[in-house]
């Protein structure tokens, strides 16, 4: 497809090495309860165990709903992410309507199934509650060559979702994972991004979590780039969502600030920025109030 020669876009190594230099030398002089607070109020709170249970995903999302009481300073996470099973549970768990529910589906984290079982499955969770859908670009074409099948399977869960979403009366916001820890050079990345923001990513993610190679910052600054340069062509917004071993505050502001410096401020609210994590609630809220906090 040659989608980097389309957009204008080259990334150069050299220039975003420098650039995430000054950025790592700046998190703690830029660190500030604002920022902390915006971090935590886009997590996608994230379980995705072997082991989950019914049980088990109810109890997260009730310290999700008793977060106002417990910690009243503290903004909601922008959503809870299950497995796609599991849609119901939050859905009927949950007692903010701000709290949405986040599911990954298409055969996650390898996407290696038939296109018909992953547009099925895609369905089935925005039919059983999901409010967004986080999806796996599928790799084995796109690696293969096939840029243009790994599209249209976007394409049809896009049109899938959008289907049931507008039954339900409501618009479901898909996220597509490229696994940037996978495709090993920036102009992968690069092609991966805009490949998806073409094929009808509402977002697009880096990782699922599942791969040694999960989020990185020159991963989000190519991704970042391609988001402003699709941007500035089409006048169509893409958000970016970091996950994958983003555990603590340090992290996050990593990523707030690539998101800030690139795109700027209208990126960083939930909308248009989330951080899908596991474990950094914890560590926000201890950074906020000097504390060790053990809440989730």
């Amino acid at each position: 497809m040659n989608l980097i020669k389309k957009y204008g876009y080259e990334p150069k190594a050299g220039k975003i090495s420098a650039a995430l230099d000054v950025i790592a030398s700046n998190i703690d002089s830029m660190e500030s309860t604002d920022k902390l607070y915006a971090c935590f109020s886009c997590m996608d709170l994230t379980t995705l165990s072997a082991s989950d249970t019914k049980e088990s995903v109810t109890k997260l999302v009730e310290k999700v709903n008793a977060l106002p009481e417990n910690y009243p300073s503290f903004p909601l996470p922008a959503s809870v992410c299950v497995y796609p099973n599991f849609a119901s549970v939050v859905k009927g768990a949950k007692k903010d309507a701000a709290l949405h529910v986040t599911t990954v589906a298409g055969a996650f984290p390898s996407s290696q199934s038939f296109k018909e079982v992953k547009v099925l499955e895609s369905r089935m969770a925005v039919r059983n509650g999901a409010d967004e859908v986080d999806i796996v670009l599928a790799l084995n074409a796109f690696l293969a060559g096939d840029e243009q099948a790994a599209a249209d399977e976007i394409s049809a869960i896009r049109a899938a979702i959008d289907e049931e979403g507008a039954a339900l009366g409501k618009k479901v916001v898909l996220k597509v994972i490229i696994e940037s820890g996978l495709l090993v050079s920036e102009e992968k990345i690069a092609e991966a991004s805009l490949l998806s923001m073409e094929a009808g990513a509402d977002f697009i993610k880096t990782s699922t979590g599942k791969v040694e190679v999960n989020a990185t910052p020159t991963a989000a600054y190519v991704m970042c780039e391609c988001i402003r340069k699709y941007y500035e062509a089409t006048g169509r917004k893409v958000g970016f969502k970091a996950a994958g071993g983003i555990s603590n505050a340090k992290d996050a502001l990593c990523y707030y600030l690539i998101v800030s410096t690139l795109l700027g401020e209208e990126w960083l609210g939930k909308d248009l920025f989330r951080l899908g994590v596991s474990r950094l609630g914890n560590s926000l809220m201890s950074a906020v109030l000097k504390e060790t906090v053990q809440y989730f």
